[in-house]
């Protein structure tokens, strides 16, 4: 009988290590690659900031399979943006994106996401990232609220203040043009009539001619379509020269950022929020309380007593999408191949009744945000705090 010859020890060593790198690397090929890109610097970054410390926040499991999160500042710049996308995509090669923080930022990523078929979760407002329905939005789905579902909210409000005529301010971009759209159509619902438009850029430190015109036109009311702490800019402006009316802000301020900036001059504002924002006031039978209560005891045992914002409010909603959708997407595909990607998109837009902390996600091949009246509430600031106004 011939003996057998015993193993290389070199060779076992081989083929052990080699072992190994196969078993990391297909653990690493399972694990699910999100790729985060928010505006935690530049003049969104009281808006992107609450995002970025939600992120650390989420989950780093999913029905088993472990999270990676790679977070990217895009400093509130839109080439920067593009750029953290396409490396996200092509150097991480994520499953999935979640950003940005502003409108134009969003906007400028939908080429990249939809060309390389890679889902997208903005955590901007404006309807324009979803709307029109066509092959490369298809890609891309959003947690806040749409343009026209505050607007309809402010115009409402306004009509019961006995409001006939005002004046719009809002910034010089998509975001600003997206809510002077949406806000002209909700005003010839209830027979408003505006009686001036203008525009300011988020990095301007004067607004003085713009004021000046509205000032001019005598409107009942004002509203300043601006968010994070550079909508603050107007409303300063109009007090400073003795405006008596109404003010009213987008949900695109609701942070504590913008009280703390804005002070005195923002007493009485009125605007629409997520209910998250009053969160702890809303009356017990509201369908988001008890969502809405989940984030906010997570965000501030984190950082703190009155930390909570709705911008990490939206970021928390996308990561609860992301999280509903996983499960049924593991069903057809493993991570980190285009077939996850697919079945998680495909996942994405038949979310059922998924409760967050700005309202309840049923999402459709049509609607990518899928939120309906519970997920706005009109607010006031009273000394220095958000005072809820009731439902809409």
């Amino acid at each position: 009988m011939t003996p057998l010859k015993p193993r290389h020890p070199l060779k076992t060593l081989a083929v052990a290590a080699l072992t190994s790198l196969t078993a990391l690397a297909g653990s690493a090929w399972a694990q699910i690659n999100v790729g985060v890109t928010v505006s935690a610097t530049g003049p969104a970054a009281s808006l992107g900031i609450p995002e970025k410390n939600t992120i650390a926040l989420m989950p780093t499991t999913i029905a088993g399979q472990k999270v990676n999160y790679i977070v990217l500042d895009d400093a509130s710049d839109t080439t920067k943006a593009v750029a953290n996308t396409r490396r996200l995509i092509t150097e991480d090669r994520v499953d999935v994106i979640l950003g940005s923080t502003t409108t134009p930022n969003s906007l400028a990523m939908i080429d990249a996401v939809a060309e390389a078929q890679v889902p997208m979760i903005s955590m901007a407002a404006s309807a324009r990232i979803i709307e029109p329905m066509d092959a490369k939005r298809r890609w891309v789905f959003k947690t806040p609220q749409n343009d026209i579902m505050m607007s309809l909210a402010i115009v409402s409000h306004m009509s019961a203040q006995k409001v006939k005529t005002v004046a719009f301010i809002g910034f010089a971009d998509a975001y600003g043009e997206g809510w002077y759209g949406e806000f002209t159509k909700a005003a010839g619902i209830k027979g408003l009539q505006i009686v001036a438009s203008e525009r300011y850029n988020r990095t301007d430190t004067s607004v003085t001619a713009q004021v000046l015109k509205v000032m001019a036109a005598k409107p009942d009311a004002v509203l300043i379509a601006g968010s994070g702490t550079p909508a603050a800019l107007p409303q300063a402006a109009l007090v400073e020269r003795g405006y008596a009316g109404k003010v009213y802000q987008t949900h695109g301020v609701a942070n504590n950022d913008f009280l703390r900036v804005g002070g005195k001059n923002v007493e009485g504002t009125f605007l629409p929020a997520g209910p998250v924002l009053v969160a702890e006031q809303l009356p017990a039978d509201h369908p988001v309380k008890k969502s809405a209560l989940a984030y906010v005891a997570k965000y501030e045992a984190a950082h703190g007593k009155g930390s909570v914002s709705t911008f990490g409010a939206h970021a928390w909603d996308a990561g609860l999408m992301m999280t509903a959708a996983v499960p049924q997407a593991l069903k057809k595909a493993k991570p980190g191949t285009p077939e996850f990607r697919a079945a998680l998109r495909d996942a994405l837009e038949q979310l059922k009744e998924v409760p967050g902390a700005h309202g309840i996600f049923t999402t459709s091949p049509g609607d990518h945000l899928g939120l309906d009246q519970r997920s706005r509430v009109m607010v006031k600031i009273e000394n220095g705090a958000w005072k809820y106004q009731g439902g809409l």
